[in-house]
């Protein structure tokens, strides 16, 4: 069985999202890139599927500039046996990522799909459930927990009132959540390995996909700065304030 995962190459968690002085975007030159976390979960739950020989294969695949290929590179280090590279310079929005990964879905007929939930840097959480749509298959997101059995797949979701187990016919779609495994390292010597091991390179117009933007962004402005705290001596005074001065009661 043959398990596709997405990645994306993100911002790196760690660093500070700085606004561009033009207010056109965020600040993405000289700034340390990495796969999104979410996607980082996917790579390591295949990777695991495939270790309790549940899985024969894994493909990663990226849409995005030239530099993704880092991000497919840390797929191959971590484990991953092959790599798509979709190089596209343009904004790909969730749909259009969707219908590239159908076309890949498509030429690769692998039983499961295992995506993040979403990405962090625009946070939409759309492509998983959008693949899902186009390909008629079955979804199952924001999973905590998988386990494959004989044509199917049961997962542990997390719900706003808790856990929901739910069982899902392969081939099937899987958003992963925090909570769902720890990504593992990749070694040194994998690292150089993967430097060595080609790449599958293709481009929209490949699948005969438009990537064109359909939504246009007017301006990108930084939070407010928060206000400090204050202190209060008592109960009927936070009240007060609370409702003279913050205006919520």
């Amino acid at each position: 069985m043959k398990i596709l995962v997405p990645v994306k190459r993100v911002v790196d968690y760690n660093v500070k999202i700085r606004v561009k002085p033009d207010g056109t975007g965020v600040e993405l030159a000289n700034v340390k890139m990495s796969m999104n976390p979410f996607d980082e979960i996917a790579v390591e739950e295949a990777l695991r599927l495939k270790e309790a020989g549940k899985a024969s294969e894994v493909i990663a695949v990226s849409i995005g500039p030239a530099k993704a290929e880092e991000t497919l590179r840390t797929a191959l280090a971590m484990g991953a046996d092959r790599a798509i590279l979709i190089a596209t310079d343009e904004t790909v929005e969730p749909l259009a990522v969707a219908k590239l990964l159908t076309k890949v879905a498509e030429e690769e007929a692998p039983q499961l799909v295992i995506l993040g939930k979403q990405a962090i840097d625009d946070d939409s959480n759309q492509t998983g459930q959008m693949l899902a749509a186009l390909l008629g298959w079955s979804q199952a997101t924001f999973a905590s927990k998988l386990e494959l059995g004989d044509g199917e797949a049961k997962v542990t979701r997390e719900i706003d009132g808790g856990l929901q187990t739910i069982s899902v016919k392969l081939p099937a779609i899987v958003t992963t959540d925090l909570r769902l495994n720890e990504p593992r390292y990749a070694s040194l010597p994998n690292i150089m390995k993967a430097k060595k091991k080609p790449l599958d390179k293709k481009t929209p117009a490949d699948y005969g996909v438009d990537c064109a933007r359909r939504l246009e962004v007017l301006k990108t402005e930084e939070p407010p700065m928060r206000k400090a705290g204050i202190k209060v001596a008592s109960a009927a005074e936070l009240v007060d304030k609370l409702k003279n001065e913050a205006g919520v009661l």
